[in-house]
């Protein structure tokens, strides 16, 4: 068996024979007359079609047999079969003698039913598009290596159309997020990716440096308080979609950089939102599976029924077997969660390690729509306080297929209350806890300007592609993940 250099070398030399007979093998353009799609679906028409067609693809396969020549390839609409006949197609020795699998491809000619009732393209004039230096997979055996899928993901999308429809549903489950948002009255906004102070959540920043402004930058953590910044601006509903990058972990539902999509509504709070939220997620899951039910990982999901609603502290109590997490000392949860075997950090806050163990012992068994309310007031820093219960904040996650889809609350918008949950915050962070969040000088000075009550959610886009799509890895449904290099 050649190996990849020989292999490689031998198209090289066929890339310097297109090219001593004149055949430009990457010219700039190309003009087909229609996508194989097209083809295939206007196929009685376009064979009547005087002075033919001209199609374009990757050629996948090869069949030589004297002097003809079959082959399909693809343009990334459809697949569609080619024929060379030696005395009928211009250059045909030329092809023979350069064409390889993997190689894109431009032919002219009229479309024709084989007897077995084939569709196909027989060429009067070729030309090469894009000469392949390097063989593709054995179709049938593809990538075995998982890494080496999401590291070639390009590969990964021409041998599997299992993958490539993945991606066009993601796409599709983002198209329909935008339309319902627009519909109900949101407007899309974009705010800085490069900030001063990361920011609207409890996470570890990535640092870069701005050489002409000669100053440290993060890059943003989430939107949030940007985003909150224009509810005091005076607009009404917001939403923006985009990256955000935490340095953190990576496991089957953490990247580096993933994508979040962050609305907010004046003169709302979380009990409207969560309405709107289980309706939404409703709508999107009709759109997208075509009915309300689904499956993932084996399990039914039903979407039909009302989403049952369990307090965060309930939760600790039936899964984790806490008796009295609201009262409970940090010495206590610490030795609960060794019990569990939760590891404690030395910094780690009581809010913190109830996180910990929630995630471990609670979150996995959350298959059908789940509603959480009533967090710790420390455990949502930007979260109001439920009225008359001090110690709680009005905050809500949607938890579906152990999967945490959507974090929402009231937005606290007292700027005295803020300033000392951000002191909290810089205390943890202190006590040597990395992702508690910095106190946001800027951010107070706008709350005293006066900002609307609101209601704000989070979706995660990624998680909720996994959801529709039945994947239980996150990095099979982000296109080019974060791997650690070769």
């Amino acid at each position: 068996m050649a190996s990849l250099e020989d292999i490689r070398k031998t198209r090289l030399e066929k890339l310097s024979l297109l090219r001593k007979s004149g055949m430009d093998p990457y010219p700039t353009s190309s003009t087909p007359s229609h996508t194989l799609e097209e083809a295939n679906k206007k196929f009685s028409l376009l064979a009547k079609k005087k002075g033919g067609v001209t199609l374009v693809g990757r050629i996948l396969s090869l069949r030589p047999h004297g002097a003809l020549i079959f082959f399909n390839f693809n343009d990334g609409t459809g697949t569609f079969q080619v024929l060379f006949k030696k005395d009928e197609t211009e250059q045909f020795d030329l092809f023979l003698d350069v064409a390889d699998i993997g190689d894109i491809v431009e032919v002219k000619g009229t479309l024709f039913l084989t007897k077995r009732k084939e569709n196909t393209i027989q060429v009067k004039k070729w030309r090469m598009l894009a000469k392949s230096l390097r063989p593709l997979p054995e179709k049938w055996h593809g990538l075995q290596d998982i890494e080496e899928r999401f590291r070639r993901r390009y590969l990964d999308l021409l041998l599997s159309g299992e993958v490539k429809e993945r991606f066009h549903v993601r796409s599709r489950i983002i198209t329909e997020l935008r339309a319902f948002l627009d519909k109900a009255g949101f407007i899309e906004v974009e705010t800085p990716i490069l900030q001063h102070l990361a920011g609207g959540a409890s996470a570890l920043p990535f640092k870069t440096h701005h050489n002409a402004l000669d100053i440290d930058l993060f890059l943003r953590i989430a939107p949030e308080l940007f985003l909150k910044k224009l509810l005091i601006g005076g607009f009404k509903k917001v939403y923006e979609i985009g990256r955000n990058f935490r340095n953190e972990g990576i496991d089957v539902t953490h990247n580096p950089e993933f994508t979040m999509l962050e609305y907010y509504e004046a003169y709302s709070d979380a009990r409207q939102q969560m309405s709107f939220a289980e309706k939404f997620l409703k709508n999107i899951v009709k759109k997208i599976a075509g009915k309300s039910e689904l499956v993932f990982d084996e399990d039914k999901i039903d979407f039909s029924k009302n989403f049952t609603s369990i307090t965060f502290f309930d939760l600790l109590k039936r899964y984790a077997h806490i008796e009295r997490p609201e009262s409970i000392t940090r010495e206590e949860l610490s030795m609960q969660a060794e019990r569990q075997g939760v590891k404690v950090e030395k910094g780690d806050s009581i809010e913190k390690i109830m996180d910990s163990i929630y995630k471990k012992t609670c979150r996995p068994k959350l298959l059908q729509p789940t509603i959480i309310t009533e967090y710790p007031v420390n455990y949502l820093p930007l979260a109001k306080k439920i009225a008359g219960r001090p110690t709680l904040v009005d905050a809500f996650q949607i938890v579906i297929g152990g999967l945490e889809i959507v974090k929402a609350f009231s937005e606290l918008n007292d700027p005295i209350d803020q300033r000392e949950r951000f002191g909290v915050q810089e205390a943890n962070l202190k006590a040597g806890d990395a992702e508690a969040q910095r106190g946001d000088e800027e951010f107070l000075e706008a709350m005293e300007y006066g900002i609307p009550p609101a209601g704000g959610v989070g979706i995660g886009i990624d998680r909720l592609v996994m959801l529709l799509t039945n994947q239980k890895n996150i990095r099979e449904v982000i296109l080019f993940p974060t791997l650690r290099p070769r």
